[in-house]
């Protein structure tokens, strides 16, 4: 093999693990899920949504901006804007953190509203959409 063919290979080799990175973070904004401010205690599972006593679930999964994986412990004593979603148990078991301006974007949207859910839904895949954005630059 020449050097010609191993740059030909390393390129395609490259270029094939940025459409798989592309892919990966690439994502649609997570379905079935409520705004709320999470204030972890000191001594995580212990949480409150909105003001009211709750708990993390067994495995329960916190994702940052990037999509990484925070351990609870990492957010302790922490007040945070989410959107989470819970298990079959009633417990808050998926979270993803957003920023106080992404917040505010879908805090506000109101229940009662017969498209407030589809407003909630778009307003929440266009935050998504410009995280990944910001991933390309």
């Amino acid at each position: 093999m020449n050097r010609w063919s191993r740059l030909l290979l390393s390129a395609l080799l490259a270029l094939a693990a940025g459409a798989a990175f592309a892919q990966a973070v690439m994502r649609d904004a997570p379905r079935d899920v409520k705004p709320g401010i999470i204030a972890v205690s000191a001594t995580p599972p212990v949480i409150s949504v909105d003001g009211k006593d709750d708990r993390l679930s067994p495995g329960a999964r916190i994702h940052d901006r990037n999509n990484m994986l925070v351990l609870s412990g990492a957010l302790a004593g922490q007040t945070l804007y989410t959107v989470y979603r819970r298990d079959q148990a009633g417990l808050v078991h998926e979270v993803w953190l957003l920023n106080a301006d992404e917040y505010a974007k879908v805090g506000g949207i109101s229940d009662g509203d017969p498209n407030g859910y589809k407003r909630f839904y778009e307003l929440l895949q266009a935050i998504w959409n410009a995280r990944w954005l910001t991933l390309l630059k």
